[in-house]
């Protein structure tokens, strides 16, 4: 078997989370007399943690004070609320089920705060046999930096090259390359094949059981 890992990110990879981050987000906008954002507008803030989800939802001129205030606004919102709406894509736990019968080890790797990127996993994809499961716990080493994904694969006792990281992000696959992954581009998620392309993809996916044929 050529692979015998997998890191999957979690938003727009695993789970659809768009919902629920934009109601606490415009919940937080709202409170605090700030204009509120679409769905659409939400794909491209989110990717790079709520720190910068905050500071892209917010106006441009908006002063350090009112994005601190916010941020620790919406991280208390979305903890409470970050799986009313949220549910994994059609398909991914049948794909994780295959993956755990043919022995493939499986992590997942987030630039969300740890503690909820581990709360949405428990609750939405409950039992599942994850290696690790990381979310940003230090700004230095979110994605692009390859540091977090390259400890897993320690973790897993494999080499980089053996493992496919599936992203929906142009900084998912920036870290995948940067780590020596296999770097797997989803099209179901927030971005499109473009920033994909452009970032590194070695291939482009429209459904879960597509990556079965990898293995």
């Amino acid at each position: 078997m050529r692979f015998k890992g997998a890191i999957f990110d979690l938003d727009g990879t695993l789970i659809d989370s768009i919902e629920d981050i934009a109601d606490s987000m415009n919940s937080v906008l709202r409170e605090n007399g700030f204009p509120e954002h679409d769905l659409k507008s939400y794909k491209i803030f989110v990717g790079n943690g709520i720190k910068t989800l905050v500071r892209r939802a917010l106006p441009k001129d908006s002063a350090e004070e009112a994005i601190e205030r916010c941020y620790t606004a919406m991280m208390s919102r979305y903890e409470r609320f970050c799986d009313v709406k949220s549910a994994p894509y059609k398909g991914i736990p049948e794909l994780l089920s295959h993956f755990h019968d043919r022995g493939v080890q499986m992590a997942v790797l987030s630039n969300k705060a740890d503690r909820i990127t581990k709360r949405v996993i428990a609750t939405l994809l409950p039992g599942t046999p994850f290696v690790n499961v990381e979310g940003l716990t230090d700004e230095a080493t979110k994605k692009p930096n390859p540091a977090n994904a390259l400890k897993i694969c320690d973790n897993m006792g494999v080499r980089p090259e053996e493992i496919i990281y599936l992203g929906d992000t142009g900084i998912d696959m920036e870290t995948a390359k940067r780590a020596g992954f296999y770097a797997v581009g989803v099209l179901w998620g927030f971005r499109g094949k473009d920033e994909l392309i452009s970032n590194g993809a070695d291939i482009l996916i429209t459904a879960p059981d597509e990556l079965l044929k990898l293995l």
